[in-house]
């Protein structure tokens, strides 16, 4: 759905279909940002127990026990061996549910601090580990619980297009302290 909204015009939007295979991930995320090099990596997952499109703070290094599509789980129950325990996104996401919370969209935006220990919570960490933080994860419930495809789409438009303002305004802070 967010494909065919799109975003502003000035974003180049890749959408890809990650598989729930840890293995996969390990290799796909790197290798993604390597080819790409974005300024935002935003990933989107469905949670069954979701009810808000749900943003999430932070990726957790260990504690992945549950078996993945491949019945695959790591040895180490870890995604990066001496990796932090948590990174969080450099991304406010305080910021971004107040603002698009704002908007009037017939859609609730929470906040968490946990995606769950399962391929979401692996998948974002990878990311924030490989961008330095420069990664977002937003949960959505499955569709038509209680949201449409549509409706999901306009959040996820709108979220990103938040995401992108946030970034590029904490960025113009950053380089204004560092001119003085």
């Amino acid at each position: 759905e967010l494909e065919k909204l799109g975003l502003r015009d000035d974003v180049d939007l890749h959408v890809y279909e990650v598989p729930v295979e840890y293995q996969t991930v390990q290799r796909l995320i790197p290798a993604l940002w390597k080819k790409h090099s974005p300024q935002l990596v935003v990933h989107v997952g469905v949670s069954g127990m979701a009810t808000t499109v749900t943003l999430e703070k932070c990726g957790h290094n260990v504690g992945y026990k549950g078996l993945d599509n491949c019945r695959f789980c790591p040895g180490s129950q870890c995604c990066v061996e001496g990796g932090p325990e948590c990174i969080d996104s450099i991304i406010d996401m305080d910021a971004v549910c107040r603002r698009v919370s704002a908007l009037g969209l017939d859609v609730t935006v929470t906040i968490s601090k946990d995606a769950g220990r399962y391929l979401c919570d692996f998948t974002y960490y990878t990311s924030l580990y490989q961008s330095r933080g420069r990664s977002a994860f937003v949960h959505v419930p499955p569709l038509g619980k209680p949201y449409s495809a549509e409706q999901l789409g306009r959040a996820l438009q709108a979220i990103i297009e938040e995401m992108l303002d946030v970034l590029e305004h904490s960025e113009d802070k950053i380089n204004c302290q560092h001119e003085h």
